[in-house]
Formats: structure tokens, C-alpha cells, sequence
């Protein structure tokens, strides 16, 4: 619809579907339900306490929290007066959250806790334009008048409403304003600012839904979609908030990692849009769980498996499906395939993935199973979709298809590159950071390299800048190396190194559950994981299973060395981004002693 912003989006769906379930969370023990009514008023609420609060259509607002219904009330307040929200990840450390509050010139912050509002009061003495901070859950410190509770701003919100003003500011607001600064990860140096305007969030989530609507997936308002990634991530933002808000669907909030699949047992959600990591975790345990099985019970269920997988590649490839293999499937299906999705919920459609790549395997085995992922692509300054597969014409080891509305094509270098009414504003204050992405007739240059088929499938085939270039010329292609490797059930993480070098190395995270049960089978005697690792036998199972995975692969690509590590990347360390992925020159720098070790030198202190 021309001039659609998220106001007028919302502010439709509340019309239509008022009592109808917008969001849902825990309390007391279940979830409970706040309809479209009742989230459209405390929108308004909180509108006008925020408009005495003093912000104004422009100011800058921060979100520090975790994914609740106050995150989303604030943001569609904030929305409403026409002023810009600033989501930042929760996992940030208070000298990032400084810097962003400071960058953008936030004028207040919302902060859910002690922990986040802390970070907040440590950023005072740089981010000067801050005037307020506001807490959902975190008391107050005493004699501070810059710290209110965000109840109290609802309360004012109630006593001195906005009236017919609230109105008239909700619908001043044009496709052509800012929306929200989202700050990028910053795999290198500081985060940038993307400005995504209204309408480009509103043309991209219109047009998924046009693009779901002719690809096998209709969108309605009798979908559930649950809530797992931080809304600080636009891809959670855009397909897992606003998308729904505009069909009338419901959204359901998980309370954290470790109850993600309690959770979907208990709200039964529909749809689910999160990165491949997840999916990989959920992947891992499954197969953990069926190897503990009797074994008979285990030979039924890897059966089941196989069939599921053949019957999913047939359909998905158009494959004529024999009786045999139907009857099989229709029998394994209700014996051991439909128990496995009822621990989902029991009414999944499909998942999303986004923010990396997904692997085949992990694709191949949710489609068997009987739950497929789209996969999908895109970047926070494309609000964020490029692209995506799908749902009734796949196509694994693609991203899928442009979005409607967007053209895609790649550069002479190879690099992909989109142009559409989603293309960010540019980034905030930053004339030449956005000059460097965006060129003089308005393609996007995504930094990714790939190609697209002659049916207009998209491939990744990596990141420009992560290219390897060995000493004798030669282009290694990191990203799909990885993903390949990854598919074997003992290799949590995969990072290639090579640049410069005469061969392919490697940093390799085992899953070390798996590995200590595969080691303790084989009777080898180990105390911690340091030992574990450090044994010549499990050197050379993961040897193997390099070599069972590579088998597509040139000699010059394939890993001539490698290292384990005994933990993790976590965030907290900083190699990885918010999003999860790898943070390669963090963990570099972390390594170069293992890195110089491979190459047969030693490292330089930095």
C-alpha cells in the first residue's frame, strides 16, 4: 500500500482485529494474552507520558531490554510521536552501550534491569544528550532525578493523555522518516548507524507478505509466531514483530535459550524466524537424544529420518514420490516424525533462517522431519530481506529469490548487489561510511559475493572482504567451507585461515559432549577438556571427519592443519557478534600463537 508506515500499519490491525490475542508471555507459571485493543491503548499511554517526558518527534530513544511486550510498547510509542528508537543488544558491554547512546545523541533509554540499567548510568558522562532513563524492572537509585520507572512515565501517560494529539502526531509521520538507528555489529571497529526509515520497514514487511502469500506460505491472522531472537536484530524486528502485527497474528515471547523448546510446547507457535545456529543446537540435540535410545527404538527412528528425508527431497524436486515410498512415509510419520514436531508444539508451518548461512544438512533434516526452513537473506541496511526461498519451490544451498519490489544483481567483482524502497536512509552522521555502501544510483553494495542462476536463485558463496588468498594466487572461499564441516555432528565451529599462507588451516570447536561420550566409548582416559583435545586419538577422529566432509572440495581448499579449542566463542569473550557470528579478526589476534604454530613460525607479540 503506497504510504505505509508502521504507524498506519499498526494502527489498522488494531482496528480489525481488536480482540484478537497481539501478544503473549509468561506470568504465573503460563502465558498470557494482551489483545490488539489493549496494546494500541498502552500504546497511546505511554505516548503521552513519553510526550511529557519531554521527547519529540526526532529525539532518539534507546531500548535496552530483552525481548517482552514492553519492548514493543515503547517502540510503537516512540514510533507514534514520530521520535526514532534505538534498540541495542543487551549483551553489549556498558563501553559499547556508551558509544551508541553517545553516537546517536539519545535523549533517553529504557533499560529492563539492574545489570542493563547500570551499564546506562555508566554511560552517562559520555552520552552528554541523555536526559533520561527509564526501568521496567530495576529500582530506582535514590536521589536521582534522571532515573524514573517506566510504569511511573504510563501512569503520567494516564493522568495527562494525549487525546486527539496523539492521533494527529501518529499520522504526521511519513514513509520517508526515520524509524530507528540500528547499529551493526561491528565484526570491525565501531558499529555504524543504519537509518531505516518507516517506509522502509513497511515495504519490506509488505512485500514478505506478498512474496509468502504466492510461495506456499500464506500469512494470516490465525498464525502464532514465536519470539526467540533480540528484537535488536532487525531481521527479528522486521519478520518476527512488525510482520505479524500487520497480518493480525499473534507473537509469543520465549523466556530464554534454555526454554525455547518448553516454550514452543506450550504456546504452539506456527512460524519462527532465528538464525541457523539454533536451528544447529536443536539439530544436535535431537540426534544426542535418538543415539541414547535402545537400540531398536534408535534404528527405528534413524529409519524414519531416512524416509522422511527421501520422501522431503522428492516433493521439494518435483519427483514423482512411488506408493512405496508414500505408504512408508505416512506410516513413519505418524510413528516417529509427527512425535518429533509435537516437541515443537506440534504446529509449526515452517522456520525462517536468517544472519548466516544455513547449512544443507541442517536444512535436509527439519524438511524431513516435516518442518522446512526458508532460508533467507539479507542485512540490517535493507530492513533487512534481500531475498528468500520459497516455500513451495526451494531450493537448498540458495538463499532463494528477490524479494518483490527489490532488484538484486551482481557486480563485476561479484558482489551482490540490491536496490529497493528497503534501502537504509544511510548510516547516522556518517556521510562516508554510506558513500562506501551506497553508490550514485542507489545499489546497495552488500559486501557478499555470489551469483544467481538462471531461474533467479541467489547463492552466497561468501563475504568479500572474508576471501582467502593463498601465496600461490589462489581464492579460498571461506563461508561454505565451514558450513560443510559444520555438518558433521562433532565440529561445533570451523574458522579458516589462509590468507597469505601456502595452505588451509584451521581453528576447530569440537561439540565437546559428544566428543567426551564418542572418547569415554573408545575407553580413553582424559580429565578435562583440555586433555581431551589434546589426546592423538581424538586429533585423529576429527581428522575424519575433516576428510568426510571435504570430499567436494579442490586439494588447494582442503585443511592441511588444524587446532582445537577447548571452549567456545562466546560473545562475552568478544569473538562473536550479537548475531552469532564469528568475529574472524578478534579471533585471529585471540590465536596467533596456534595460527603461527601451523604455519611453522612464531607468533609476533602484538
Amino acid at each position: 500500500m503506497a504510504g505505509t508506515t508502521i504507524n498506519s500499519a499498526f494502527a489498522e490491525s488494531a482496528r480489525k482485529w481488536a480482540a484478537k490475542p497481539a501478544l503473549m508471555h509468561k506470568a504465573g507459571g503460563a502465558y498470557q494474552s494482551i489483545s490488539y485493543q489493549e496494546l494500541a491503548a498502552q500504546v497511546e499511554q505511554l505516548a503521552s507520558g513519553l510526550a511529557a517526558f519531554g521527547i519529540q518527534k526526532g529525539d532518539r530513544v534507546a531500548l535496552l531490554s530483552e525481548n517482552r511486550p514492553e519492548w514493543a510498547i515503547t517502540d510503537l510509542a516512540i514510533l507514534a510521536l514520530g521520535a526514532i528508537s534505538v534498540p541495542v543488544y543487551t549483551t553489549l558491554p556498558a563501553p559499547q552501550v556508551a558509544y551508541i547512546l553517545k553516537n546517536s545523541g539519545a535523549k533517553a533509554i529504557v533499560v529492563s534491569d539492574a545489570k542493563q540499567l547500570n551499564k546506562a548510568l555508566a554511560a552517562r558522562a559520555e552520552a552528554t544528550e541523555l536526559t533520561g532513563i527509564l526501568t521496567l524492572d530495576a529500582d530506582p537509585p535514590q536521589n536521582d532525578p534522571l532515573v524514573r520507572t517506566w510504569a511511573s512515565v504510563m501512569e503520567q501517560g494516564k493522568q495527562k493523555p494525549l487525546g486527539n494529539a496523539f492521533q494527529q502526531a501518529r499520522d504526521a509521520v511519513t514513509p520517508d522518516d526515520v524509524a530507528s538507528i540500528v547499529y551493526t555489529s561491528g565484526t570491525t571497529g565501531d558499529p555504524k548507524g543504519a537509518q531505516l526509515t518507516q517506509g522502509n520497514f513497511a515495504s519490506n514487511f509488505d512485500a514478505a507478505i506478498e512474496f509468502f502469500g504466492k510461495a506456499g506460505a500464506v500469512l494470516t491472522d490465525q498464525d502464532l509466531f514465536m519470539s526467540f531472537l533480540p528484537l535488536s536484530h532487525v531481521f527479528e524486528r522486521t519478520t518476527g514483530y512488525y510482520l505479524p502485527l500487520r497480518v493480525g497474528a499473534a507473537i509469543a515471547y520465549t523466556e530464554s535459550l534454555f526454554k525455547v523448546r518448553d516454550n514452543m510446547a506450550e504456546a504452539k507457535p506456527t512460524l519462527m524466524v532465528s538464525t541457523p545456529r539454533l536451528f544447529e543446537a536443536m539439530q544436535e540435540k535431537m540426534l544426542d537424544t535418538i543415539e541414547k535410545e535402545p537400540e531398536k527404538r534408535r534404528k527405528l527412528i534413524k529409519n524414519a529420518l531416512s524416509v522422511g528425508r527421501e520422501y522431503a527431497d522428492r516433493k521439494r524436486d518435483g519427483s514423482s514420490i512411488s506408493p512405496i515410498l508414500a505408504l512408508k512415509h505416512a506410516v513413519l510419520d505418524k510413528l516417529v516424525l509427527a512425535k518429533m514436531r509435537d516437541r515443537f508444539g506440534g504446529r509449526l508451518r515452517f522456520f525462517v533462517s536468517g544472519g548466516a548461512a544455513l547449512g544443507e544438512e541442517t536444512a535436509g533434516f527439519f524438511a524431513g522431519i516435516g518442518i522446512p526452513i526458508m532460508e533467507g537473506y539479507g542485512m540490517t541496511e535493507s530492513a533487512p530481506v534481500i531475498a528468500c526461498n520459497p516455500n513451495d519451490r526451494p531450493r537448498l544451498g540458495t538463499v532463494g529469490k528477490p524479494m518483490p519490489g527489490l532488484e538484486v544483481r551482481i557486480a563485476g567483482d561479484g558482489e551482490i548487489l540490491a536496490k529497493g524502497p528497503n534501502v537504509m536512509k544511510g548510516y547516522w552522521n556518517n556521510p562516508t561510511a554510506t558513500a562506501e555502501v551506497i553508490d550514485n544510483e542507489g545499489w546497495l553494495h552488500t559486501g557478499d559475493i555470489g551469483v544467481l542462476d538462471k531461474d533467479g536463485y541467489l547463492k552466497i558463496t561468501d563475504r568479500k572482504k572474508d576471501i582467502l588468498v593463498l601465496a600461490n594466487g589462489k581464492n579460498v572461499a571461506p563461508q561454505p567451507i565451514e558450513s560443510a564441516l559444520k555438518a558433521s555432528p562433532f565440529l561445533a565451529e570451523v574458522v579458516l585461515i589462509g590468507d597469505k599462507q601456502n595452505i588451509v588451516t584451521a581453528l576447530i570447536v569440537p561439540v565437546m559432549e559428544r566428543l567426551r561420550d564418542w572418547a569415554t566409548k573408545e575407553g580413553l582416559k582424559f580429565d578435562g577438556n583440555e586433555a581431551l583435545i589434546a589426546l592423538p586419538e581424538v586429533k585423529k577422529k576429527i581428522k575424519q571427519e575433516i576428510d568426510a566432509h571435504s570430499g567436494r572440495l579442490a586439494d588447494f581448499e582442503k585443511i592441511k592443519k588444524f587446532t582445537l579449542l577447548p571452549t567456545a566463542f562466546s560473545m562475552e569473550a568478544g569473538e562473536l557478534t550479537p548475531t552469532l557470528k564469528v568475529k574472524r579478526k578478534v579471533v585471529a589476534q585471540k590465536y596467533a600463537a596456534q595460527i603461527a604454530e601451523m604455519r611453522g613460525e612464531t607468533a609476533v607479540a602484538a
